[in-house]
């Protein structure tokens, strides 16, 4: 039952994987539907790393600002929901807290585009935070860089 368990698993992050080829190919349109439909099929209780990463991609899919900044919330929400149930036995926990410098960067940007540079600002300061416990490796120097940008992007705080 667990070997079926992990399998089904597998086929959900292979899922996701196929979908996220598919918007760093250009297609975001089949991307946001087969995004769509996997969200729908997780429901609301599905596995955290799932949803968090998938709500994480389906964002860069999104046309409207808005509708990005929606779904980035949601996956911040599913990576803070991590902590509780099923998830917190699995060993991918790790991954879905590693997630944190991005889902705030993610979530600054979107504010800015918004017009809205106080909580930009709020969540470029957790991603600078969450950046701390990232390695010295490609991944995070490139979230530390991407928060640098950002916050040049930002300018100085008005008076």
């Amino acid at each position: 039952m667990v070997e079926q368990q992990e399998t089904s698993e597998d086929a959900v992050m292979t899922r996701i994987g196929q979908a996220i080829m598919l918007l760093h190919g250009g297609d975001r349109e089949e991307a946001r539907n087969r995004f769509g439909a996997l969200w729908s099929e997780l429901g609301a209780d599905g596995d955290a790393l799932h949803r968090c990463t998938l709500a994480h991609y389906m964002a860069d899919t999104q046309d409207d600002p808005g509708d990005e900044l929606a779904w980035d919330l949601r996956a911040l929400t599913a990576a803070e929901g991590a902590g509780g149930g099923r998830s917190a036995e699995r060993p991918d926990l790790p991954a879905v807290r590693a997630f944190y410098p991005s889902l705030h960067l993610n979530l600054a940007a979107d504010y800015l585009k918004l017009q809205r540079p106080d909580s930009a600002r709020i969540h470029l300061q957790r991603a600078r935070v969450a950046a701390e416990s990232l390695p010295d490796d490609g991944y995070g120097d490139g979230i530390r860089a991407a928060i640098d940008r950002l916050e040049l992007r930002l300018g100085p705080r008005e008076q």
